[in-house]
């Protein structure tokens, strides 16, 4: 999706703000008509405008046509690959921001220690609410973290009657290590990295520069994902446990089912929104496409500074034409 560029004005384009945060599809066939894309399955055909989506999410049993991504792409749609529900994110194109305002927003205050202290301590303040901790220092909110999450582990056990002894894992696989009910934090929590992830990619963000978490190609989708466990993952593991419900399988259908209950992804949307965009602003103001300079600022794109002979290499891979009546027009 990298050649979209020469489509759609960023003008005409409707800003995130004014979108549906999110459409999932599974078992279905998208396809395009005019303006909307079209999402057929056994049960019925629904039309929906493109440039009204934040992110398309594409679940198990989907199929595609070149044509409906080909119209996501140029209204501006994130399109995202991903597990059932959304839980986990497989594969992503780009997201509605023609701009880069919010990623540059991002990696100026994770690089400046003063603004990301003030980032890292607002994702705390979200989780000790009516606590002061505008003058904490990391390791106080670390500490003060900890005790919070102990407790409530501790609270859920006293509720479900479940025994709780503390913590196992082994990251990467969720069953693999631990007792019932750690397995099935594990896999909630792993469900609950994969639909932040997705929000974090459809907002035009980066999933890797974290404020709190650092060091991994994922630590702001673990930054995000940790303002929710409180309230998702951690009850639910409990809950599941007590009732005798231990499969992965189990902790991944009870979390996509609170988080369409609860419209977790548009909650997602405002809080990153609040932590990354200063108060009276809109991260998805589009911008122009430049090539930056170290003495000039920056240069116009879309011209050839290197002059004549400079040549290029690709590889391509050309199927023979469509010939199927069956084939879609879109593809055709």
């Amino acid at each position: 999706m990298a050649d979209i560029w020469w489509k759609a004005d960023p003008h005409d384009l409707h800003r995130l703000v004014d979108r549906v945060s999110s459409i999932y599809v599974e078992r279905s066939h998208l396809d395009r008509d005019e303006n909307a894309v079209v999402i057929v399955n056994k049960r019925e055909t629904v039309r929906v405008p493109a440039a009204m989506i934040a992110v398309m999410l594409l679940g198990p049993g989907t199929r595609v046509t070149h044509g409906a991504v080909r119209l996501l792409a140029d209204s501006g749609t994130a399109v995202a690959w991903v597990g059932e529900q959304g839980v986990r994110l497989y594969a992503a194109g780009l997201g509605p921001s023609r701009g880069a305002g919010l990623l540059h927003r991002q990696a100026w205050l994770v690089t400046r220690p003063k603004e990301r202290l003030a980032v890292a301590r607002a994702m705390y303040g979200m989780r000790f609410p009516g606590e002061d901790v505008s003058q904490a220092t990391m390791q106080q909110l670390r500490g003060r973290e900890g005790s919070r999450i102990r407790k409530l582990y501790q609270q859920h056990a006293r509720r479900t009657g479940v025994p709780w002894d503390g913590r196992v894992y082994k990251p990467g696989d969720a069953f693999a290590a631990g007792d019932d009910l750690n397995r099935l934090l594990s896999a909630a929590n792993a469900a609950l990295y994969g639909i932040s992830h997705a929000v974090i990619v459809g907002l035009g963000a980066s999933p890797g520069l974290g404020f709190v978490h650092t060091g991994s190609a994922v630590s702001f989708v673990l930054d995000i994902a940790d303002l929710y466990k409180a309230d998702y993952t951690i009850p639910l593991a409990f809950d599941l446990a007590a009732a005798g419900l231990t499969e992965e399988r189990d902790a991944r259908l009870g979390l996509r089912d609170a988080i369409a209950r609860t419209k977790l992804l548009g909650r997602i949307v405002d809080d990153i929104k609040t932590l990354l965009s200063p108060e009276g602003t809109d991260f998805d103001t589009p911008e122009t496409s430049e090539l930056w300079d170290e003495r000039l600022g920056t240069v116009p794109a879309g011209v050839n500074w290197a002059g004549p002979g400079i040549g290029e290499q690709h590889i391509a891979v050309v199927g023979p034409e469509f010939d199927s009546p069956d084939a879609p027009e879109a593809d055709r």
